[in-house]
């Protein structure tokens, strides 16, 4: 068989995975959020937490409610890495450094999962299960949450709650997140991934010196760090080392994992909103991109002139032979057009091209899918622009969903839309103007230019995966991946709550003869072009000046 038919067979079955799994996990997490009842655990936990279940919240109570958890998350997590050094199972690892814990806590919180050290070198059993695998459950949590909050503004009227985030926050981990990632993690320690409390081993002795093995609770990590959407490898060489990811049957599945929560949320969505027609388009909207992006990666990294990489059947370096270059693409894809960020295979490695795919995917705003939760409301601000220029093309006042969209909502969805551009594009050109900086890049030229906007790019997107090539366990780099980590969280939360608010305190405006059916194929073509005009106008500069010079040169 060849490696480009696999490849291709590959896609398909992950296509019929998801298609299999999509109404029934749409509906049930529909049910979920919109049930009144409470499980017995819930309510222990409720009780636990000091929470009110029967509270309903308004937007700013709801916001600071996202921010207080987060925020005692990231003082917890950062605490936890510094008294390493006294905690029992550390493995004899020292305390992590103070920039770096910043960098770790600030990453793990937002859903980040960036790791500017290796894991089997730093963290110990008790960093890595009860700090890092927690924040893998709990950040996923509040990122559906706060989708739901959205989905909510939609399809309330003349009321500003949006829900109770405490119950939002719990139903979520309890009923969906821990179930699935059991089930999950059970499959990969059949498939071979491993889960222990052991030491290090010494496992043999070459060149004069010897190398080292952890154990680990790998595969419950691993189930939870693509399942939410996370990122972050127990080990160095993430979902690329065999403890992690043994076969390519799992790392099919890894993907299938990583992308079957946010294209099942669209039906959530459907649901919630009543009107199933919507939640296709906008599936449709995100599988459209999804498939193009993937069916490009592919192209770039199959196709070479170069005698080696026809030979090899592709662009091989930096791709684990167990997996391909079919495979590896796939995975590439999938982790960047959602805020995943684990890596089968080495970013940097791929095709000129190939490395600026990855690159858009994440600057699209990691939307088709997207991650946990932040996919489906990235989603949605775009739809609300999309219908705001299609207004302006038909001299109408833009509606979606029975909403009107005036100038406080374009306004909040415009705020959205800005920031994180703004922080890539201003931490990257400090980081190249300033002198010491550009001392943590690998290569010279287009290719080292790359690495760094990769990092903010990742950073501030809440991608987490590394370009690879670049030092950034730096100061410089801890401390500003870190703020562009939670900047890149928190504020675009601040104006999707604010608008889920605003909308959910309006009258439904009735359907007429003149209103954009946002159900139908031409809405999701629009869609479709609003999401790559917008993108392209903002990054083609700064992409110009790394993946395309390097591709093209």
């Amino acid at each position: 068989m060849s490696p480009v038919l696999a490849g291709v067979l590959q896609l398909l079955a992950l296509m019929g995975a998801l298609a299999l799994a999509y109404i029934p996990l749409g509906s049930y997490m529909a049910r979920v959020y919109t049930t009144e009842r409470h499980w017995r655990v819930e309510r222990w936990i409720y009780r636990g937490i000091g929470a009110d279940p029967g509270a309903r919240m308004r937007w700013p109570a709801y916001l600071r409610a996202v921010l207080a958890f987060s925020a005692a998350g990231v003082l917890f997590l950062y605490l936890l890495q510094r008294i390493q050094g006294v905690l029992p199972l550390s493995l004899g690892f020292r305390s992590v450094e103070p920039a770096q814990a910043f960098d770790t806590a600030a990453s793990f919180v937002t859903n980040t999962n960036w790791q500017s050290y290796a894991g089997e070198q730093t963290m110990g059993h008790v960093v890595q299960t009860a700090g890092l695998a927690v924040q893998n459950f709990v950040s996923a949590a509040v990122g559906i949450a706060v989708a739901i909050a959205l989905v909510r503004g939609f399809s309330r009227s003349r009321t500003g709650e949006l829900g109770n985030f405490w119950v939002d926050l719990v139903r979520g981990t309890v009923r969906i997140l821990v179930p699935i990632a059991a089930l999950a993690a059970v499959v990969l320690v059949a498939c071979g991934a491993i889960q222990n409390f052991s030491g290090i081993h010494e496992v043999g002795q070459f060149m004069g010196g010897s190398q080292q093995w952890n154990g680990g609770a790998v595969a419950s990590q691993e189930a939870i760090k693509e399942l939410g959407t996370n990122g972050g490898g127990y080990f160095n060489a993430n979902s690329a080392h065999p403890f992690e990811n043994p076969t390519p049957f799992t790392n099919l599945f890894e993907i299938f994992l990583i992308l079957v929560i946010p294209f099942s949320l669209t039906r959530t969505f459907g649901l919630m909103v009543g009107s199933v027609r919507q939640g296709y388009a906008i599936l449709a909207t995100m599988a459209t991109i999804w498939l193009g992006f993937t069916a490009l990666m592919m192209w770039t990294e199959f196709a070479h002139h170069e005698g080696a990489l026809q030979l090899a059947g592709g662009a091989m370096e930096g791709k684990e032979t167990r997996f391909g270059v079919g495979a590896s693409s796939i995975f590439a894809v999938a982790t960047t057009l959602t805020s995943t960020g684990a890596v089968d295979s080495f970013h940097s490695s791929f095709t000129g091209l190939g490395g600026g795919i990855t690159l858009l995917g994440m600057m699209l705003g990691e939307i088709a899918p997207g991650g946990t939760g932040s996919g489906l409301y990235g989603m949605l601000i775009m739809a609300v622009i999309a219908v705001f220029i299609a207004g302006l093309m038909v001299g109408r006042t833009p509606e979606y969903l029975g909403r009107k969209i005036g100038a406080r909502e374009i306004k909040l969805a415009a705020c959205y839309i800005l920031v994180t551009p703004t922080l890539v594009l201003v931490f990257t050109a400090l980081s190249m103007a300033l002198p010491t900086p550009p001392h943590s890049m690998l290569n010279p030229g287009a290719h080292g230019f790359s690495e760094v906007l990769y990092a903010f790019t990742s950073a501030a997107n809440n991608n987490g995966s590394a370009f690879a090539g670049l030092n950034a366990n730096t100061d410089w780099f801890n401390v500003t991946t870190g703020l562009a980590m939670l900047l890149g969280r928190f504020l675009p939360m601040v104006f999707v709550l604010a608008l889920a608010g605003s909308l959910a305190e309006q009258r439904p405006v009735p359907v007429t003869a003149g209103t954009l059916r946002t159900e139908k194929p031409l809405f999701a073509g629009l869609l479709v072009g609003a999401i790559l005009i917008i993108t392209g106008l903002t990054y083609f500069p700064a992409l110009a000046l790394g993946p395309l010079a390097e591709g093209l040169a």
